[in-house]
C-alpha cells in the first residue's frame, strides 16, 4: 500500500511540475467522469485512522464542485449522464461530472448534502439494504474499531495463530494492513469470522457502528425525497460478488433493488458493485446487472468516461476523491485523465 502511495505521489507531482495534464484533458478527458465519495464529514483528530482514504472534509468537497465549475464541468444527474452516453450526445457539449456516495452514511445527509444544496449538484446515494436494517456489516470500519480497542491481536486464522503487537499508531496501522491484505485475499466468510472474533474481543457490537455510520430507512426515504438526490442499489449485504456464486449474486442484486423500490416508492435504476475492484465484480457480474436491466452499474475502477462505454453501461469507471490526496491540484490532474491515459496506454475502455 505504501509503495502504491509513493507511485501516485510521484505521478501527481510530475503532473504538477510539467503541467501535461491540461494541455492533454482535451484529448483525455472524454465525455467526463463519475466520482466516488464515501464519507463527508469534518475531520478527527485521531492518528490511526486506516480508513481515512474513504473520507473527505465538507470544507474540501465544497472546493471540489467549485473546481468543477471552474474547470467547466456540468454537474449532471446520473440518469441524465447515461441518457447523454446512450444518445451519444457528445459533440460541443462540455464534460460533465456525476457524483456519486457509496453505503448511505449519515454523512451524507449531515455534511454533503448543505453542500450539495448550496451548489445544486445532483447526485446518487447508493443504498445497502442490510446497512439501513442494521443486518450487514461495516468490515472494514469492524477491523479498524477492533485494533483501536486491541493491545495486542492475538486471533487463530484457518489454523495459524497469528500475534501482533498493536500498542502504538504504528503497530496498530502494521496490524492493519497485514490483516486487511491477509483477509480481503480470502473467502469473504473466513474474513468476517475472523473480524468477528476481534470485534468480541474487543468488546464491540457490529450493529453498533452500522447504527452510528449509516441511515436507517426513515433517512433514506427522507433523502429520496429531495429534489437532488436519486437512490440507487448496493446490494443487500455488500458483498464481494465476485467471491459467492451465481445464485447469491442474483439474489443481492435483485433483492436489494425490489426492497429499496418499495421502500421509496420509485425505480432503482442504476447499481454500484461493494468493493468495485476486479476481484470483486467482474464479467459474471456485469453480464447479471445487464440482464437484470439495470440502467448502469459503476466500479471502482479509476478512469474517465468516454463513447465507447455506451457497449459496457454495466461496468462504468469512477474517480475516487478521497482522503490520501485532498489537494485541488491532485482533482484537476484526475479530472483532465492524463494519468489514466499513460496507465492504459491510451486505450480509453480499459
Amino acid at each position: 500500500m505504501e509503495s502504491k502511495n509513493l507511485l501516485i505521489a510521484s505521478g501527481f507531482s510530475l503532473f504538477r511540475l510539467t503541467r501535461l495534464h491540461r494541455i492533454a484533458a482535451p484529448f483525455t478527458r472524454g465525455l467526463g467522469a463519475i466520482l466516488m465519495f464515501h464519507r463527508v464529514r469534518p475531520a478527527a483528530a485521531e492518528p490511526f485512522s486506516p480508513n481515512g482514504l474513504l473520507e473527505i472534509t465538507p470544507e474540501f468537497f465544497d472546493a471540489v464542485l467549485t473546481r468543477l465549475k471552474a474547470l467547466g464541468f456540468a454537474i449532471l444527474s446520473l440518469d441524465d449522464a447515461v441518457a447523454r452516453l446512450r444518445e451519444n450526445r457528445a459533440g460541443g457539449q462540455q464534460p460533465f461530472a456525476v457524483l456519486t456516495f457509496d453505503d448511505g452514511t449519515r454523512d451524507t445527509r449531515d455534511f454533503a448534502l448543505p453542500v450539495l444544496e448550496r451548489h445544486q449538484a445532483p447526485f446518487t446515494m447508493f443504498v445497502t439494504t442490510g446497512f439501513a436494517e442494521r443486518s450487514a456489516r461495516l468490515w472494514w470500519v469492524e477491523l479498524e474499531e477492533a485494533i483501536r480497542h486491541l493491545p495486542q491481536i492475538a486471533i487463530d486464522i484457518e489454523g495459524e495463530a497469528v500475534n501482533l503487537p498493536a500498542t502504538s499508531t504504528a503497530e496498530k496501522t502494521a496490524a492493519f494492513n497485514l490483516l486487511y491484505r491477509r483477509l480481503v485475499a480470502g473467502p469473504e466468510d473466513l474474513m468476517l469470522d475472523v473480524i468477528g472474533r476481534l470485534m468480541a474481543k474487543a468488546g464491540l457490537e457490529p450493529a453498533a457502528l452500522v447504527d452510528a455510520i449509516c441511515l436507517d430507512w426513515n433517512g433514506i426515504e427522507t433523502m429520496a425525497r429531495h429534489p437532488l438526490c436519486t437512490i440507487g442499489v448496493h446490494t443487500l449485504t455488500h458483498a464481494r460478488l465476485a467471491k459467492h456464486g451465481e445464485e447469491l449474486v442474483r439474489r443481492e442484486l435483485s433483492e436489494s433493488r425490489q426492497i429499496i423500490e418499495s421502500r421509496i416508492g420509485k425505480p432503482a435504476r442504476h447499481l454500484a458493485y461493494p468493493v468495485g475492484d476486479p476481484a470483486s465484480a467482474g464479467a459474471r457480474e456485469f453480464a447479471i446487472a445487464e440482464e437484470l436491466g439495470f440502467a448502469s452499474s459503476v466500479t471502482t475502477r479509476p478512469g474517465m468516461i468516454f463513447p465507447q462505454h455506451a457497449m459496457q453501461m454495466q461496468a462504468l469507471p469512477r474517480l475516487s476523491i478521497n482522503g490520501n490526496w485532498q489537494s485541488l491540484d491532485a482533482v484537476e490532474i484526475l479530472l483532465s485523465g492524463a494519468p489514466f491515459a499513460l496507465w492504459n496506454l491510451a486505450k480509453k475502455v480499459a
